[in-house]
């Protein structure tokens, strides 16, 4: 589950678990973008958000834990340390060679992510190291709203069974309209530098991450 995590919310976390339980996974990477190029360069330093996923990690863990979910979690510095942007296809082609070509690799990410997909750098190229799981999102509809680039590129990777993707390397598309989490990083930095920045607590942001953010003074 790659991103920029500025910061890490519980939407982040309600997706990981959802994909979790609902494929079985073995493993479940948290990649901190390292150059996110699509972003302004107003974004939180690349060390700092690391710090704050891992502790999202702690949060996320702990869920894991309560509901019996024995997936691995980790939190991956592969952007990070890769000089330059810090494109997907780059990643997806890692990890493909770290776990060999017959493990299924499943790409985590939410329907407003997927329909921008388009304007990602070899896009059309991601599907043929990993699989996508793309989770509903408000106001983001995974029906009639789909360009028809998306709409083409779904054509003959579509599958509404979660098995196929379990089974499959790579090359399947998963649309899941069973979760909607209204959350957003952008929403949540401009809060925190508003006058609703006492309000905001875990049910928002994962309590680790917010007790650093708290501690450090960030997006202030």
């Amino acid at each position: 589950m790659g991103g920029t995590f500025d910061p890490p919310h519980l939407g982040h976390l309600k997706l990981a678990t959802h994909f979790a339980k609902l494929f079985q996974l073995d493993e479940l990477l948290l990649i901190p973008s390292g150059e996110p190029w699509q972003k302004d360069s107003r974004i939180t330093p690349a060390e700092i958000r690391y710090r704050l996923t891992e502790a999202a990690g702690i949060d996320l863990a702990r869920a894991f834990l309560y509901l019996k979910i024995s997936t691995r979690i980790g939190v991956d510095r592969i952007e990070i340390e890769r000089s330059g942007p810090s494109y997907a296809i780059d990643t997806a082609k890692a990890l493909r060679q770290r776990f060999g070509s017959t493990a299924s690799l499943i790409w985590l990410m939410g329907a407003d992510s997927f329909m921008q997909l388009p304007t990602w750098h070899c896009w059309e190229g991601i599907t043929d190291f990993v699989n996508l799981a793309v989770a509903s999102r408000p106001r983001c509809s995974l029906g009639s709203e789909l360009s028809i680039q998306i709409k083409e590129f779904l054509t003959s990777r579509q599958s509404n069974d979660a098995a196929a993707l379990e089974n499959t390397p790579f090359g399947r598309i998963y649309l899941d309209e069973t979760l909607s989490v209204d959350l957003s990083s952008t929403e949540l930095r401009k809060n925190l530098k508003s006058s609703f920045r006492a309000s905001i607590g875990p049910s928002q942001i994962p309590s680790h991450t917010l007790e650093i953010i708290t501690n450090l003074g960030l997006y202030k």
